[in-house]
C-alpha cells in the first residue's frame, strides 16, 4: 500500500520498520532541542510530517513497549488515531507516568505507528437482541482476573 506523506523539513524522518514483521513503524521526534517532560505531566511531540490516509483507513499512534516499560512514557490518550481526512502535522501526546523527568531527545523514536482498515457503521434500531452465552455477564462475569 502507497500513501502520501508531506516532509515540513527536509531533515524530519518518515515512520520507518524495525525488522521485516513489524505491524509497527516506528516515529521519531521532530524537535530542535530536548523537551523535558515532568513526572505524570504530558507533551505534544511533533514529527515533522502529514499523511493522507485513503479513505476507509486509519493510522493508530501506540506506545513504543520499551519506554513504556523502562520510563513509563506512553501515549496520553491511549491509542491515538490519525483520521483519514487529517491533514495537518502528526504529534504525539506523551504522559510521563513515571516519578521521575524524562527528556525527549531530537531524533529519538518516540512512539509507533499501524495502519489499518476500518468499517464506517450505521446503527439499526432494534428492540431486542440476539442472545448468546454471555448474555449481559459484565466486567469480571467470568470469574477470571
Amino acid at each position: 500500500m502507497k500513501i502520501a506523506i508531506k516532509r515540513f523539513h527536509t531533515d524530519a524522518k518518515h515512520p520507518t520498520y524495525q525488522t521485516e514483521y513489524s505491524a509497527g513503524m516506528d516515529l521519531e521526534a521532530f524537535i530542535k532541542v530536548p523537551v523535558m517532560i515532568k513526572p505524570h505531566e504530558r507533551a505534544i511531540i511533533p514529527t515533522g510530517f502529514a499523511i493522507a490516509l485513503p479513505p476507509g483507513y486509519e493510522a493508530q499512534i501506540r506506545a513504543r513497549s520499551g519506554m513504556a516499560a523502562k520510563y513509563g512514557i506512553m501515549p496520553a490518550n491511549g491509542v491515538g488515531t490519525i483520521d483519514a481526512d487529517y491533514r495537518g502535522e502528526v504529534g504525539v501526546i506523551l504522559l510521563n507516568t513515571s516519578n521521575e523527568a524524562f527528556t525527549v531527545e531530537p531524533g529519538m523514536r518516540i512512539a509507533q505507528m499501524v495502519v489499518t482498515k476500518y468499517e464506517t457503521v450505521q446503527w439499526q434500531e432494534a428492540a431486542e437482541l440476539d442472545t448468546t452465552e454471555r448474555g449481559d455477564g459484565a466486567y469480571g462475569h467470568t470469574g477470571h482476573a
